[in-house]
């Protein structure tokens, strides 16, 4: 006789599932820092988060160093579910496998490129608890973001008892940031941008921005299932912006902390990132350090035709390496 027959488990699901999706393929280009940058984001998660929650990391079919890291989390028992996938199934596929065997009525998910700030999980529930019918709630604002997915929490700002700003509100500081960390340069950050105003509101005595991004944020199970495609697309990526629309469309206000609770790391650490991650006593290893090229060199490399033959050898090579 099975000797569980009869038994029960003491286990009983926190509230809130913390969802990590993790993708490292290899060590070269874009993923050269990735080990230490998904690190860092699990640790930030496990030493900044008071309130209590299940933490689930699915592993989207990555090289064996980061699963074995994953592995000794797991029997640490710092990491209460990890899902190990052959291969990878795409961003949207592992969310639906993610979302659906969440055990906590609230789901906080989050790519493994971000680092959360302390308290991250408190404001962003107040947020989720205070405002109705709330479908995502995400830890920083960016801008770009107000393009699309944004009319339920628009037309919820209009009400009476609402306090709302509009105008560029956003501290130019969060902009650099985003900037800085996604490979950006001003000049395409403002033709992203342009004609686009913040929305900041406040309800009773919590304050948003309007807007919310998919990169990072906490929804409602219930919420985030319904907006979630039912078929199996087979995308890699893409996708992420038709959830954040069907959310909206749903009638789900999608919105943002003020003031930010979460930061991007983007796919290396830098020498200042690496400075901020360490006063939380987090181990920042693996360090890009800024170069600073002399003017002839800028000059050269940013030559038209300089840029035009890198650009024809970077496009052959990325469809060789990624085939």
């Amino acid at each position: 006789m099975n000797p569980g027959r009869g038994k029960t488990s003491d286990y009983s699901p926190a509230r809130v599932t913390v969802c990590v999706l993790t993708y490292l393929p290899n060590d070269i280009g874009y993923f050269r820092n990735r080990f230490d940058v998904t690190r860092v984001c699990i640790e930030s998660i496990l030493q900044n988060t008071k309130t209590p929650y299940d933490l689930m990391v699915f592993d989207n079919g990555s090289r064996p160093d980061l699963v074995d890291y994953l592995q000794d989390q797991k029997d640490e028992g710092k990491i209460n579910f990890l899902v190990l996938s052959s291969q990878n199934i795409g961003k949207i596929g592992a969310l639906q496998v993610m979302f659906r065997s969440a055990p906590g009525e609230v789901i906080a998910y989050t790519d493994d490129d971000v680092f959360f700030l302390p308290g991250w999980l408190e404001r962003q529930l107040e947020v989720l608890d205070t405002y109705p019918d709330v479908g995502m709630v995400t830890g920083m604002i960016i801008k770009p973001h107000m393009k699309e997915g944004i009319q339920s929490a628009v037309d919820f700002s209009k009400k009476g008892d609402v306090e709302t700003e509009v105008g560029n509100l956003i501290d130019p500081e969060i902009e650099e940031h985003y900037i800085k960390h996604t490979g950006r340069t001003w000049q395409r950050y403002e033709e992203e941008i342009e004609g686009l105003k913040d929305i900041r509101m406040s309800y009773r005595g919590v304050q948003t921005y309007v807007s919310a991004g998919h990169y990072q944020f906490v929804s409602p199970k219930k919420c985030i299932l319904e907006a979630l495609p039912e078929t199996w697309s087979g995308n890699l990526m893409g996708e992420m912006r038709d959830l954040d629309r069907s959310v909206d469309e749903l009638g789900y206000l999608r919105l943002c902390t003020h003031p930010q609770t979460i930061r991007l790391l983007g796919n290396l650490i830098d020498e200042e990132a690496a400075e901020q991650i360490r006063k939380f006593d987090i181990k920042a290893v693996g360090v890009e350090k800024t170069e600073t090229l002399p003017a002839w060199k800028r000059k050269f490399y940013r030559h038209p035709l300089v840029q035009k033959i890198a650009y024809f050898f970077y496009e052959r090579l990325f469809k060789i390496i990624n085939a």
